[in-house]
């Protein structure tokens, strides 16, 4: 236990100044993670009560964000394992490798939102498709299958909408306010 531990305040409101400093990267981190909103929102607030339970473990002058990211990927852990770990969810060594890299997830938090309204602009169609590869983890051959297509006419399927969200991405990104 560090010497400014939870019984002093000013440590604790330092360790929750460090924590909003750092809230667009942890959301953005759990976005990578986990796909619901409301999961992140839940896990965002799971992470921020074992901060502030835990504050007096946090020693100044120490990585913040590794400390936080360390937490954060428990609670992440304990809902995989609550919710019998769904199918999508990814591996253990997939989110112990994010955690140990300093990467700017606030970044990739807007990128989901700016994929996710991209993905509703689609058509019909190759909403589906996409959705059957990325969400469903489905191969070209079952898509093909499931959609009355041939392979090929899903693997260009698949290439336009990719080109299409990419671009979709890439114009709203630009077209952001600062």
């Amino acid at each position: 236990m560090s010497e400014s531990g939870t019984s002093d305040p000013s440590h604790l409101a330092h360790v929750h100044q460090l924590f909003v400093s750092e809230m667009v990267a942890l959301r953005g981190f759990l976005r990578a993670l986990v796909r619901e909103r409301a999961l992140v929102d839940d896990l965002v607030q799971d992470t921020f009560l074992t901060v502030t339970s835990r504050a007096a473990s946090y020693q100044e002058g120490t990585n913040f964000r590794a400390w936080l990211f360390t937490i954060a990927r428990f609670k992440v852990l304990e809902s995989f394992r609550k919710s019998g770990a769904p199918p999508e969810a990814l591996r253990l060594e997939v989110v112990e490798a994010l955690t140990e890299k300093e990467r700017d997830f606030g970044a990739v938090d807007e990128r989901v939102d700016h994929l996710t309204a991209c993905i509703e602009r689609l058509a019909p169609k190759a909403k589906l498709a996409i959705e059957m590869r990325y969400q469903q983890s489905l191969r070209p051959p079952e898509i093909a299958s499931a959609m009355r297509l041939s392979t090929g006419a899903v693997k260009v399927a698949l290439m336009r909408a990719r080109d299409t969200l990419r671009l979709c991405i890439e114009r709203r990104i630009v077209s952001k306010p600062l």
